[in-house]
């Protein structure tokens, strides 16, 4: 029997087969943990430089994350409070307004544009000497700017200061003389020297710079009413109502028609049209309410009367009328009390002294009442008040019903 060689393995060889596997598959182990190493060389040096670099930019990014967070924190401490204010001072919330403005930094409280919107606030308060104080701030804060002169002379025209209106009027002249700001604040300078028709022209001549400026034209309103030519007058209101609906002022200059043509209906109808765009204006309160006590209804006239004080506690003129209307209502004791606080408020006037002088006598105090009235004709009143005075003088030791019989 024959064998075949091929087949045939003998113990040594395989042995020596079994070595060479064994070495073959250490081999490859170790070729793998070198490319295992290899391969995380290779990922680590691939990875993107700003990654492996990013906890140090984050460490130099803070500084100026907290940078912007602060100067974030510095525009909204300004931009609110001024949105806020904007946004009552055009409801003429003026008192909320300026409690907004407080809320700026101090370093804003000198600028041109803060001053000028608490000069407002102030001129629309009617505390017309602070809001001067305020317009000459913001003008001195920049004195090329003529937004919001106007108001300003209207100011000084209420505070009789003839010599800073004129000096208001050169400044503003030689700043810009194509400007409507200029020509109000002239025609003003003019007005208080009661020369109405020049006064006029220059009002005029703003209106000719810009037609739509509706403050202009209600100047020109005031001047015509001065000058009694309620015609002109009330064209002058209804061109600055075209202009801009909500321009109280030329609705209170169209009452102030009415009243002088004795039409108190639509007086009321145009002083409450006023008061309710303008709700925090005493003076239009005070004017319905007079409106109301010449129609008779007394009870209402009290009531918008002392909402006029209550806005305003030193509107004399809004005292006075109370101090009528209680008066009429047989309230003496009240008006009188009335009548003393006034005094304090307007002690040359002479009106009040003689209206005090008129409840003393009906108090059924003669001597008092007498003293009231010398007083009031000691203030040098007008000719036709000091006749009445007079008159009152002669009759203070009569009653009530021997006066009335001798009338």
């Amino acid at each position: 029997m024959q064998h075949n060689s091929n087949n045939t393995q003998t113990p040594g060889s395989a042995a020596a087969a079994c070595s060479r596997s064994w070495r073959q598959q250490q081999q490859q182990r170790s070729s793998g943990s070198t490319c295992s190493a290899a391969s995380d060389d290779a990922r680590e040096n691939a990875t993107p430089t700003y990654v492996r670099q990013q906890p140090q930019e984050w460490q130099e990014m803070k500084p100026r994350q907290v940078a912007v967070q602060q100067l974030h924190d510095e525009l909204l401490a300004i931009l609110l409070p001024l949105r806020l204010a904007h946004h009552h001072l055009s409801q003429y919330k003026c008192k909320e307004a300026l409690a907004a403005l407080n809320k700026l930094p101090a370093k804003q409280l000198s600028s041109a544009g803060v001053l000028l919107l608490m000069a407002r606030c102030l001129y629309e308060l009617v505390d017309y000497s602070r809001a001067a104080e305020a317009f000459e701030a913001a003008r001195a804060a920049d004195p090329l700017s003529l937004e919001g002169m106007e108001l300003y002379s209207t100011a000084l025209w209420h505070l009789k200061r003839d010599v800073e209106l004129a000096h208001l009027a050169q400044h503003v002249l030689a700043v810009d003389r194509l400007a409507p700001e200029a020509w109000c604040v002239a025609g003003n300078c003019f007005s208080l020297h009661r020369e109405h028709e020049s006064a006029v022209r220059l009002f005029q001549r703003a209106l000719q710079l810009d037609p739509t400026m509706a403050y202009a034209a209600t100047l020109v309103g005031h001047e015509h009413l001065a000058g009694e030519d309620l015609g002109a007058a009330a064209v002058a209101y209804q061109h600055a109502l075209r202009n801009d609906h909500r321009h109280y002022n030329a609705l209170y200059g169209l009452g102030q028609i009415y009243t002088k043509q004795e039409k108190h209906t639509e007086a009321l109808v145009h002083f409450e049209l006023a008061a309710k765009i303008n709700p925090s204006s005493s003076v239009l309160r005070c004017c319905c309410g007079i409106a109301l006590k010449k129609m008779g209804r007394l009870g209402e006239a009290l009531t918008q009367l002392k909402a006029a004080i209550a806005i305003d506690g030193r509107n004399p003129l809004a005292r006075f009328e109370v101090a009528g209307v209680l008066v009429a209502l047989d309230r003496c004791h009240e008006a009188l009390a009335e009548l003393q606080q006034l005094q304090e408020i307007v002690p040359r006037e002479p009106a009040v002294h003689f209206l005090m002088g008129r409840v003393h006598k009906r108090l059924q105090q003669p001597e008092a009442a007498l003293a009231a009235l010398n007083t009031a004709l000691d203030l040098r009143p007008s000719a036709a008040d000091r006749a009445a005075i007079k008159a009152a003088i002669d009759k203070v030791h009569l009653a009530e019903d021997e006066e009335d019989e001798e009338l």
